[in-house]
C-alpha cells in the first residue's frame, strides 16, 4: 500500500496547483507504486479540499473517481474472497488426500524405461504368488525378453510390464508396473505428493484410486 508523506502533502498546498498536478504529486510520493483503497481516498478528499475555487472540479471527474474508487473497494474484496476460498481448497484437498491412504492407486500406464539397456522398476503383488509369468512387451504389444533370442539387446525405449500369477489358492490374478498402495501423503511447497512402491509422484499423476481388492 502506497504511503503519502509529509513532503506530497505540502505540495498539495502549493499556491496555484492545479487538480491534476495535485493528483500526480501525491501519486507519486510514497515508498510503493501500488495504491490502495484508503490511498485512493485520501487523495480524492485532498482535490476537493485544496481545489480552486475559481475553477473548482466538475461533477464529471467527481463522479469518475468514486467509480473509480467503488471498483478498487469492490476488487480487494474480491481478492480477499479468492485468497479466503483458495486456502479452503487446499485444507479440502490436504484432508480429501488422506483419505486416500491404504487404497490403490494407478498411473494409468505399465511402460517402464529402457536407458542404456538398464531399467529398474516395481511390480506390486497383491497376495501371496505361488507361481506367474512376469512379461515385457515393446510398443506394438509383442511379447520379447530384455535380451532377445538371438541374444541381441533391444533398443532402448519404453516396455509394458505386466505379470499372470496364481496365488496360494490357485486362483488366477493379474498385475502390472504402475499400480500400488498407496502408502503416505507428502506436502511441500503447496503440492500433493502420493508414495506409490518405493516413489512418491504428484497427485495429479495418479488416474485411478480404488479399494484392495
Amino acid at each position: 500500500m502506497a504511503t503519502i508523506n509529509t513532503k506530497g502533502y505540502e505540495s498539495l498546498l502549493t499556491p496555484g496547483t492545479t487538480s491534476s498536478t495535485t493528483t500526480k504529486a501525491a501519486a507519486t510520493t510514497g515508498s510503493s507504486d501500488t495504491l490502495g483503497k484508503d490511498d485512493f481516498l485520501k487523495l480524492l478528499l485532498t482535490e476537493l479540499q485544496h481545489q480552486d475555487p475559481t475553477s473548482p472540479m466538475d461533477s464529471d471527474k467527481i463522479l469518475t473517481q468514486t467509480s473509480q474508487l467503488a471498483t478498487l473497494e469492490s476488487s480487494t474484496k474480491t481478492n480477499t474472497a479468492l485468497d479466503n476460498l483458495s486456502t479452503q481448497l487446499k485444507e479440502s484437498v490436504s484432508s480429501n488426500a488422506t483419505n486416500l491412504i491404504g487404497k490403490m492407486g494407478s498411473l494409468g500406464y505399465n511402460a517402464v524405461t529402457l536407458a542404456d539397456s538398464k531399467s529398474t522398476y516395481e511390480v506390486y503383488f497383491p497376495t501371496e504368488i505361488k507361481s506367474g509369468t512376469l512379461t515385457i512387451k515393446d510398443a506394438k504389444g509383442n511379447a520379447i525378453k530384455t535380451v532377445d533370442d538371438n541374444g541381441n539387446v533391444v533398443k532402448d525405449g519404453y516396455y509394458g510390464v505386466t505379470a499372470a500369477y496364481l496365488d496360494k489358492n490357485n486362483d488366477q490374478k493379474t498385475t502390472q508396473f504402475g499400480v500400488y498402495p498407496v502408502e503416505s501423503i507428502r506436502y511441500e511447497n503447496g503440492a500433493s505428493y502420493v508414495k506409490l512402491g518405493s516413489n512418491y509422484f504428484p497427485i495429479s499423476d495418479v488416474r485411478e484410486y480404488y479399494e484392495k481388492s
